[in-house]
């Protein structure tokens, strides 16, 4: 499993250019037949617009980009462009422009486009999908704070905590941070708590837009 960046949230923000009205929206998907969806779904949601551009890139290797009745190659190859740039994937956007009357020519166009995604990006925001390891621990009640107090500091997030005979607590956390976590709870109750795997799983770590763009 490898770390990847896509999108936190669906996001959207809007700006107008020379009374033309340009809608950015970005979401995170993972198939072509999710992206499709939204797609078709911000069509339908700006159904009056004169165009809704379009792009996505997948982790499964597929990438798209649509003009929408805009000249070839100044709306969604730039949309994609942004996506790429970013370094995103399993992420979607869409530019809705509701024409304004004034023609903003190829370079406009493409400046336009350029930031609607760009906008879009920003409001979605990006995490990064790390690996980790799912975890669990039982102990008593009287080790429950030492415990406790050790997942975070090596790096241990806590899913889930439940009381009943014993504590039990659920966790994620990089793989390499186990053994000295393996340690440290060794050796705070002699022995007496150890870790179990559960399975492995991608958890978002959230990233700057501006700085994946840089």
């Amino acid at each position: 499993m490898t770390e990847y960046d896509t999108l936190k949230a669906e996001g959207l923000n809007e700006f107008t250019e020379k009374k033309s009205r340009f809608i950015g929206t970005a979401v995170p998907v993972h198939t072509q037949k999710e992206a499709a969806a939204f797609i078709t779904r911000v069509k339908k949601q700006y159904w009056d617009a004169k165009h809704t551009v379009s792009a996505y890139v997948l982790r499964s290797g597929e990438q798209h980009c649509s003009d929408d009745g805009e000249p070839q190659g100044t709306a969604g190859v730039p949309a994609l462009n942004v996506l790429l740039k970013s370094g995103v994937t399993d992420a979607a956007v869409t530019v809705t422009r509701y024409f304004g009357g004034i023609l903003l020519g190829t370079g406009g166009l493409v400046r336009a486009y350029t930031h609607g995604a760009s906008l879009a990006l920003e409001a979605a925001g990006i995490v990064c999908m790390k690996p980790c390891l799912m975890l669990q621990v039982h102990c008593p009640y009287n080790q429950y704070g030492k415990v406790a107090a050790l997942l975070p500091e090596h790096g241990a997030a806590v899913d889930e905590t439940s009381f009943a005979e014993k504590v039990t607590l659920q966790f994620h956390m990089e793989s390499g941070n186990l053994p000295k976590l393996e340690n440290a709870l060794a050796d705070a109750t002699a022995g007496g708590v150890k870790p179990k795997i559960l399975g492995e799983t991608f958890f978002p770590m959230e990233v700057s837009v501006g700085q994946k763009q840089k």
